[in-house]
């Protein structure tokens, strides 16, 4: 597990709920894929629209972490008081840049699509 990795993937999830636009390219690869279940796309645009399109926050809780691959369980809140939800999201991290992120619904999704294990636990939120 390399520190950088989870600081990367932190400073990531600061910058996507603070939207800052800038630091989430500069901590992002130029073909960055993004994906989840009924999506995927591919690129710095691709990662542009998605993040703004967001309505959501995502607080990053426990970290898994080993070999460049770093997952993540979040808490999703909304704006409304009860729109509120647990997810995860994999990514994969290269020279400190997010190469990829995958959203999950459950950490466990997570980590059987990754292979990491609760043993890989580097930070329990």
């Amino acid at each position: 597990m390399s520190t950088s990795d989870m600081a990367t993937v932190l400073a990531w999830h600061e910058a996507l709920n603070g939207r800052d636009w800038e630091t989430l390219v500069d901590l992002s690869s130029d073909d960055v894929d993004i994906a989840a279940a009924d999506h995927a796309s591919q690129g710095i645009a691709a990662l542009r629209e998605w993040a703004r399109s967001l309505t959501v926050t995502l607080s990053p809780g426990r970290i898994f972490a080993h070999d460049g691959v770093v997952v993540v369980e979040e808490h999703i809140a909304g704006s409304s008081p009860g729109d509120e939800a647990e997810a995860a999201s994999a990514f994969r991290v290269v020279d400190d840049q997010v190469t990829s992120m995958f959203r999950h619904g459950t950490v466990e999704d997570a980590l059987a699509a990754t292979g990491l294990r609760e043993s890989d636990l580097v930070d329990g939120g």
